[in-house]
This record gives structure tokens, sequence and C-alpha cells, in this order.
């Protein structure tokens, strides 16, 4: 997918998002560009919210978007270790959301449930948090965590095992966002305020207008290819549906 040349709609829907997300960041989460001359790859912080197992945590995602965004759907791989029923091993994120929109009886999803094109980064960030505190056990990725967190969800907090490995990740994720002078927020008050990304020396602030297909390289090696399919471009997701 990513060797595929990004279509003209990708680049702006990316872009846009980006720069809202800069602008009116989602509560609980920062963003940034893996790469300044990159969009289709970026890093996503959790802050873990108050009030729940996961508080003072830390931790950091990657996101990767499809070269026909948002036309199917983008990836998500934590590189923090999470103990999380929906969460495999090598810590990519099986959520409902980042699904292709296929009819798939055998998965229990519903297809309003699953990726549409009118969905964005910010409902994914945002079914994250949700999935995080109210895990789905019916399709586990990680059958191991999924059955401890029955456990300790039918026992009332009584069996601490889930509990416990939850608390000391985040307590070990917490050490390194420290390390790298985050302030992680332990109050709702804290957690809920929102508030602009400001420029600084380590992260400028990035001109959205860059990204534009006119500046992206994409007439590089295959121009006249490109300009043969370039009406085509924003259909370029429709056949996976």
């Amino acid at each position: 997918m990513s060797s595929t040349v990004p279509t003209s709609s990708a680049l702006r829907a990316l872009a846009l998002e980006y720069k809202s997300l800069q602008e009116e960041p989602v509560e609980g989460f920062r963003v940034k560009l893996l790469g300044e001359d990159n969009l289709f790859e970026w890093e996503v912080a959790i802050f873990g919210p108050p009030d729940t197992l996961y508080q003072g945590g830390y931790f950091k995602a990657h996101m990767k978007f499809p070269s026909d965004y948002p036309y199917s759907p983008p990836t998500v791989r934590f590189l923090t270790k999470v103990w999380h029923p929906n969460v495999y091993e090598n810590g990519d994120l099986c959520i409902s959301i980042l699904h292709p929109p296929v009819d798939d009886p055998q998965s229990g999803e519903l297809p309003c449930e699953r990726w549409n094109p009118t969905q964005s980064v910010r409902t994914v960030l945002l079914s994250v948090i949700s999935l995080l505190n109210e895990p789905n056990t019916f399709s586990p990725a990680n059958v191991d965590a999924s059955v401890m967190y029955r456990r300790w969800r039918d026992s009332k907090g009584k069996d601490k095992e889930y509990e416990n490995i939850i608390r000391k990740q985040a307590q070990v994720a917490r050490m390194e966002a420290e390390k790298e002078g985050i302030v992680v927020p332990l109050t709702l008050e804290d957690y809920c305020i929102k508030t602009q990304v400001k420029a600084t020396t380590q992260e400028p602030q990035l001109d959205m207008t860059d990204f534009y297909d006119d500046d992206y390289d994409l007439d590089t090696d295959s121009e006249d290819e490109i300009e043969g399919g370039e009406g085509d471009g924003d259909d370029s997701g429709n056949g996976e549906s």
C-alpha cells in the first residue's frame, strides 16, 4: 500500500485533519507526524484517563494511512506495551471502526460499526479511549487479557490480576514520559483542558499547503500515468468496500 501513489483527496483530507487536530486537539491525545515530509504516518500519544486503570499512563502508537484515505481505514499499532483484550501481542489495535466496511456476519460487527469515509482521525481517537475503558470481549485479540478482564469485572475488582498489570504498565509508561519532559495529567481538570499545540524549536508548526499534490512529488517517475488517472483519484477506494 505504501508504494501506491497517494491520491490528491487523501493528501488534502489528511492535511486538513492534521491542521484541525493541532488547532483543536482531542483531550487526552497528542499527535505529530513521524516525518515532516510524510502525512501518511503519525505518532499518537494517549494519556491514560484519570479515575481509570490507565491513569497516569502515556501510551504511544503509530497510525498509518492508506493511499486512498479516507475510503480505506488507517491502522493503529501501539509502541508502548498495552495489556488489553483488543490489542494483539505485536501492538496492533483491533477495533470495529478500523475494519473495512465489508459484510462479514462471522465477525459479529454491524456494517455501521465499521469504517466509512465520513469517519476521521478524531472519531478514531475517541473510539480508542472508549475501548480502553470498555473492551470488546466477544472477539478478543488477546484471549488471556480478555479472560483476566472478565474475572476482574465479574468480581467487581476483587480479582486484581488484570488491574495490577495495567497499573504497572501505566506507571512504567509515565516514567518514560517524564524522561521526555512530558507532563502527564493526573486530574480530570488537567486531562480535559484542550490547549493548542504551540510551536517550538523542536516541533515547528507545519504549513499544510506543502502537502498538496502539486508539492508532494506526485509527478516524479510517473507523471503521465497520474495525469491520465487523476480524475479517478477520489474513487480509488470504492472497489475495496
